[in-house]
């Protein structure tokens, strides 16, 4: 384990290092000398994938299916569960998670043909379940933006959970979406800290920009919710009522959370971001976080895996009810979607 005291952080990335892969036997180290001025650049290179829709059967999780047009994140955010997916890519979940992006351009177009087909069932699609679907590469790659388009086409139901204001681009499809109940948003907030936001999702829309967009999705008539995630024990625990009162006051009808996860080499990235930014507390909060995960900083048991058990765990779920109950917003309830505007593009109605 890296303590992480003789890592420097990088500006603008959430990991310092590329840990291992832990399927693979040989590392690649760079060379300091011929580092760019301790910059890392993004890459972005083409994803093969032969299908978009993806399917789920954890009970933990809120949907059935889902769609992620990007692999990998350039949000940076150390804590993230989905960084050890980008071992199944060859990569590194460190530092590659983050820089080296895989992109699903003809995810449209794959999008279209699954829709097409005549066995499949129109359900809630959540975009996205793994990587952020707005993360910034995603204003010029407009990724995202040509799903929604099929998807808008079709009249088909999509929740979206982001922590970027780009999502307020697309208030036009997702508006019109929501007169036929098929679209909601849900706004990741961890924090109102600004500073802390900085450090813990570097390349993230500001707290107050997540706000804004709330705002601005709530005035569209598009359902939105504030996603509590992840909640950082010794940290960011104390926030809750903060974050939910502001939410409901920017327009939020529901809420939801998650206690932070540690899987695979995410828990030694995130220690070593504790060292590098929190090092008074770094001890108190992984300690908290054995306390909610039965000893262990993970726990991948279901039921057990997102909200923690313990009295510790009973204290912020109280927290988090007391908070919700205050402001109206329900909890743990996505907007229900609708598929009766489910149509097919060439479709006509019988005449009897």
């Amino acid at each position: 384990m890296n303590d992480g005291s003789k890592i420097s952080p990088i500006r603008g990335r959430g990991a310092s290092e590329n840990p291992l892969n832990r399927f693979e036997r040989i590392a690649v180290e760079a060379d300091p000398e011929h580092e760019n001025d301790g910059r890392v650049e993004t890459l972005f290179l083409r994803d093969a994938s032969r299908s978009v829709i993806t399917s789920n059967k954890s009970p933990d999780i809120g949907f059935e299916i889902s769609l992620n047009p990007y692999r990998g994140c350039e949000h940076g955010c150390p804590y993230c569960y989905a960084r050890p997916t980008h071992e199944y890519l060859g990569f590194s979940p460190g530092l590659d998670f983050e820089s080296r992006i895989m992109v699903k351009e003809n995810a449209p177009e794959l999008l279209r043909q699954e829709l097409m087909a005549p066995r499949y069932e129109p359900r809630r699609l959540t975009m996205s379940a793994v990587t952020d679907p707005y993360q910034p590469a995603e204003k010029k790659l407009r990724v995202t933006r040509r799903c929604l388009e099929v998807l808008h086409e079709f009249r088909h139901p999509v929740a979206i959970i982001t922590k970027n204001y780009l999502v307020t681009r697309d208030i036009d499809l997702l508006g019109d979406l929501a007169t036929h109940q098929a679209a909601s948003v849900s706004i990741s907030l961890p924090t109102l800290d600004g500073d802390l936001a900085r450090r813990l999702e570097p390349r993230a829309s500001h707290p107050r920009r997540r706000l804004e967009a709330m705002r601005r999705l709530a005035d569209a008539g598009v359902p939105v919710g504030v996603f509590v995630a992840p909640v950082i024990p010794a940290l960011t625990d104390h926030e809750i009522p903060n974050v939910i009162e502001a939410a409901a006051e920017a327009g939020a009808t529901h809420c939801a959370y998650t206690l932070l996860r540690l899987p695979g080499a995410v828990a030694d990235l995130m220690q070593t971001w504790l060292e590098q930014h929190f090092p008074d507390r770094r001890e108190k909060i992984l300690h908290r976080i054995r306390d909610l995960r039965g000893g262990k900083l993970n726990e991948a048991r279901f039921h057990l895996r997102m909200h923690g058990q313990g009295p510790f765990a009973e204290q912020i779920r109280s927290l988090m009810r007391l908070a919700c109950q205050k402001t109206g917003l329900r909890q743990d309830r996505w907007p229900d979607l609708s598929i009766q505007a489910f149509r097919r593009p060439g479709d006509q109605l019988g005449l009897f």
